[in-house]
């Protein structure tokens, strides 16, 4: 008996296409495992807004695709990432599915979306992912090399409350829409923004950027 192909499979193919991110059939399998997973528990758990089926493809699955190559060309081909506010596990997950030598934990203040994450890790056998039911500043865990969050809140905000997790090295990897320019002008001093990256998410009509941010290093010239 033929195997039934899964019709998102193509379009999956087709948008790591558009990224420039080739996705071996290991990886559409676990993907699309993971959003048939959280389009399960969404229907009990409410982890999301959003629940078609095609937009929880593009909206979610898609937009964090976006951010696979980005991170990869931060210099870093392994380390520790912090999701912040991780909810169904957007972006973690997803990293953690496509970046295995990076170790990923997701952080998220609601227990039943920090238990939608360890059920999804065990399910798709991704052990280097794992999450906490806790609020961020709460946490006592080694210090990471990425910090990200998708929607989170503002940057300030974001960069306050994880600071103390960032690893002296480390970066601030902040999920946006549309250009924060309040936000970033509202940011400490002591931070500076690097880079602010514009994405283009298939199939999504919508603005996408990360704002790449470090602790500003000092000089003798600030003291």
């Amino acid at each position: 008996m033929n195997e039934v192909r899964d019709p998102r499979s193509d379009r999956l193919l087709d948008a790591a296409r558009q990224l420039g991110l080739p996705l071996e059939p290991a990886s559409v399998t676990r993907l699309l495992g993971y959003l048939g997973l959280l389009q399960r528990w969404n229907a009990t758990y409410n982890l999301t807004a959003v629940r078609d089926p095609e937009e929880m493809l593009v909206q979610h699955l898609f937009d964090c695709l976006a951010v696979i190559q980005p991170l990869r060309r931060v210099g870093r081909d392994r380390g520790r990432l912090l999701d912040v506010g991780s909810g169904g596990g957007l972006p973690g997950v997803v990293i953690a599915a496509l970046c295995p030598d990076w170790q990923v934990v997701c952080v998220d203040t609601v227990g039943k979306k920090a238990a939608f994450i360890q059920q999804a890790a065990l399910e798709l056998g991704l052990s280097n992912l794992r999450s906490e039911h806790a609020r961020v500043e709460n946490l006592s865990l080694p210090a990471f090399d990425v910090i990200t969050s998708r929607a989170f809140s503002s940057l300030p905000d974001f960069v306050r409350l994880t600071r103390r997790h960032l690893a002296k090295e480390g970066v601030w990897m902040a999920m946006k829409g549309k250009r924060p320019d309040d936000e970033l002008d509202s940011l400490a001093k002591d931070v500076d923004v690097f880079h602010v990256e514009q994405l283009k998410v298939p199939f999504l009509d919508a603005d996408r950027c990360i704002v790449w941010m470090h602790p500003r290093t000092t000089t003798s010239e600030d003291s």
